[in-house]
């Protein structure tokens, strides 16, 4: 019960990683409220426990961020551990992105991460420890051909986390980020049909089309992804403020 007493908040959290950390978060101890846009799959994982919260929040939304935020804040106290995890990975060729889609994945995946650090940061006195998370990607360290927008996000997010940690280096709160590469969740399990009509192979083939994006060739269990940030919360992690994790099963 590490973080019994504490209020973390997490984007995205009704699927997935997100779904994954809340739950970690949860099982030790903190109030655990969980943003999306859909109610219903948020209702699904605060089901799971009576510490998680649903929130409808859309990161997209400035309003819906300040006030949510500020509302979960009052019922729960101050976020003390704040996940943002919100994010979208469309992709296509460079030349027939459009400049809406570069403009929708730039507010959903880089504006929602500094609304919600901003409307986080706000809950906090200037004494309370924090811990502030990023889930970035293995496209925040490299280059990804066919996801040019969600690359340039995704290396943005890194330069807010190492901003964030130097200007705020005085107080009792860290600014980390980290990069999974392919983890098996349902966003990659449904990338599975396209890519098995696509080269023609079944569906062990399909993942290990998708898992070659990792450096050992296997998709990442999603407990992988949530050890490490349960680590970047605890106290063991006091000093590492400004880096970048990359899980993703060697270098990058």
């Amino acid at each position: 019960m590490e973080h019994a007493g504490k209020h973390a908040l997490i984007t995205g959290g009704g699927t997935g990683i997100g779904a994954g950390i809340a739950l970690a978060l949860a099982e030790a101890g903190a109030e655990v409220t969980i943003t999306g846009r859909r109610a219903e799959k948020l209702e699904d994982v605060a089901a799971m426990s009576p510490r998680l919260h649903a929130l409808v929040m859309d990161v997209d939304d400035e309003a819906s961020v300040r006030a949510g935020i500020a509302a979960a804040a009052e019922a729960r106290g101050p976020v003390r551990i704040c996940v943002a995890n919100a994010g979208i990975a469309d992709g296509g060729p460079f030349a027939k992105t459009t400049l809406a889609q570069w403009r929708k994945t730039m507010t959903t995946n880089l504006d929602g991460v500094f609304l919600t650090f901003q409307a986080a940061m706000a809950t906090l006195e200037d004494a309370t420890p924090a811990r502030m998370i990023a889930i970035s990607s293995i496209a925040g360290v490299r280059g990804l051909k066919n996801a040019i927008p969600y690359t340039v996000t995704k290396h943005g997010v890194i330069g807010l986390i190492r901003g964030l940690s130097e200007e705020f280096m005085r107080r009792p709160i860290t600014f980390n980020a980290l990069c999974p590469g392919y983890v098996d969740t349902a966003i990659v399990r449904n990338q599975l049909p396209g890519l098995m009509k696509r080269f023609g192979v079944d569906e062990q083939g399909a993942i290990d089309t998708i898992a070659r994006g990792n450096r050992h060739r296997k998709l990442l269990e999603l407990d992988e992804t949530t050890s490490a940030l349960m680590w970047l919360c605890s106290d063991g992690a006091r000093s590492v403020n400004g880096q970048t994790i990359e899980i993703s099963g060697g270098q990058v």
